[in-house]
């Protein structure tokens, strides 16, 4: 099933079970960042950025000392907390080996602890790298962090989510959903970033790009 199935589903969920006032406050920034005349993201014509974050074992991963083993995929995701996100990374983990074939490597990033981190890692089984971004530096350089309004504050705590201690930060800040295809150059290839996190770029645009990556690099 397409991810995108898969996601319109769980947004079904969420229209019959989450509070209407909830569902109203989520909707209203979903659509107030969508109509801000905000461009989000790096583009197709800029480079990436390089950073160097901490693994959920405290390992130390470089985004360019991995684009030296081939093209990265390079995708913010908002936390475990999110069943949204749950449902890319588990339909990303699956086609996982089409991309190693591919001599791709895959990278998720979140705000959230490296603890947070390594339970999600552990439960969701995933095997590629689960970054944390702490305070979002990374995800403000690729131009996709942004504060929550006072009100969508109040509609995550009655839900019993705090994300500054979620993110153990001082600050109200997520990542837009937004997924980066780098080649070894460290040119991003190709670009998804959506103020609506219930979507998600689809896994075989993914495949499809690595494809034409690796043409153009074997001409």
């Amino acid at each position: 099933m397409a991810v995108k199935a898969l996601l319109d589903q769980a947004k079904e969920g969420f229209v019959v079970k989450a509070p209407q006032e909830v569902q109203s406050q989520v909707f209203r920034h979903i659509q107030e960042q969508q109509e801000s005349g905000v461009v989000f993201g790096l583009t197709e014509e800029d480079k990436a950025p390089d950073f160097t974050l901490t693994g959920p074992l405290g390992e130390q991963v470089n985004l360019y000392r991995e684009l030296a083993k081939g093209p990265v995929i390079l995708t913010f995701y908002r936390g475990s907390w999110c069943p949204f996100c749950n449902i890319q990374l588990r339909a990303y983990q699956q086609m996982l080996p089409d991309i190693v074939k591919l001599g791709g490597r895959l990278i998720a990033v979140s705000l959230q602890s490296p603890d947070n981190s390594l339970s999600h890692k552990e439960k969701e089984e995933l095997t590629f790298q689960v970054l944390s971004d702490p305070n979002g530096r990374v995800a403000e350089s690729y131009r996709i962090l942004y504060e929550l309004p006072d009100y969508l504050q109040d509609a995550y705590n009655n839900f019993g989510l705090d994300l500054t201690e979620f993110n153990q930060t001082d600050r109200w800040i997520l990542p837009l959903t937004a997924t980066f295809i780098i080649d070894q150059e460290g040119n991003i290839r190709r670009v998804y970033v959506n103020p609506d996190f219930m979507k998600r770029m689809e896994p075989q645009e993914i495949i499809d790009q690595l494809i034409k990556i690796q043409t153009t690099h074997e001409r």
